[in-house]
C-alpha cells in the first residue's frame, strides 16, 4: 500500500445502536482526497456475536478490489458483541484499522458481569490485544489496534484521514449514515 497515494480508499464501519435488538452499521468507502466513492449496510444483533461476519458479508456485498484498509469505528458494538478483526483482514485480505476514541480499564469486567459464563466472548475481546493511542494533527488522541498493517503506518492513516476533531473522516460519515439510516432486517 503505497499511503501518500490520494486514490487510496477506506472502508470506513460505524454502527448505530438504538437499544433495540439489532444494531445498524453503515459503511463508507472513501478516498484519502475526502471523496465519497460507495456505501453499505448491515445489521448485527444486539448482545450477539454476529458483527464479524456482518461486516465480512458488507465487504463481500461491495464488491471492489480497490479498498486499500477498513476502519472500524470500535471492535465491541451492540451491547458486547465483539468484532474479530483478524478474522475479516484474513477473508477480505485488506488491512483492518480498529478505532476508539477514549482511555478506558476495557471491558473485560463488564463482559464477565453481563455474560458470566460466557468464556467465548470474554476470550474473543481478550485476544484483540492493548490499544495504541495516536496524537492527531489536530491534537485529539485516538487509540488503535490494528491487524495486516503495522501501528506506525495505522496511525499515519488515520491522521491523514481525519480533516477535524479526532474522528477519521470515513468514520464519521458512516457515523452519520448509520444514524439517519437505522434499520433492522428481521
Amino acid at each position: 500500500m503505497h499511503l501518500p497515494k490520494k486514490g487510496l480508499r477506506a472502508l470506513g464501519i460505524a454502527e448505530s445502536y438504538t437499544g433495540r435488538t439489532c444494531s445498524t452499521l453503515a459503511g463508507v468507502v472513501m478516498r484519502k482526497d475526502l471523496r465519497i466513492d460507495g456505501f453499505c449496510f448491515g445489521n448485527a444483533t444486539v448482545g450477539g456475536m454476529d458483527a464479524t461476519e456482518t461486516i465480512i458479508g458488507m465487504v463481500n456485498d461491495l464488491r471492489r478490489k480497490d479498498l486499500n484498509v477498513i476502519l472500524l469505528s470500535g471492535c465491541v458494538i451492540a451491547w458486547f458483541n465483539v468484532i474479530d478483526p483478524g478474522r475479516i483482514a484474513e477473508v477480505s485480505g485488506v488491512p483492518v484499522i480498529c478505532v476508539t476514541y477514549e482511555e478506558s480499564e476495557g471491558l473485560a469486567e463488564d463482559i464477565r458481569h453481563h455474560f458470566p459464563h460466557d468464556e467465548i466472548r470474554l476470550l474473543a475481546y481478550q485476544n484483540l490485544g492493548a490499544r495504541i493511542p495516536v496524537r492527531l494533527h489536530t491534537g485529539q488522541t485516538i487509540y488503535l489496534r490494528s491487524w495486516g498493517i503495522t501501528p506506525d503506518n495505522a496511525g499515519r492513516l488515520c491522521n491523514d484521514y481525519t480533516h477535524e476533531g479526532g474522528i477519521p473522516e470515513p468514520l464519521r460519515v458512516a457515523r452519520l449514515c448509520a444514524r439517519s439510516c437505522s434499520f433492522c432486517v428481521p
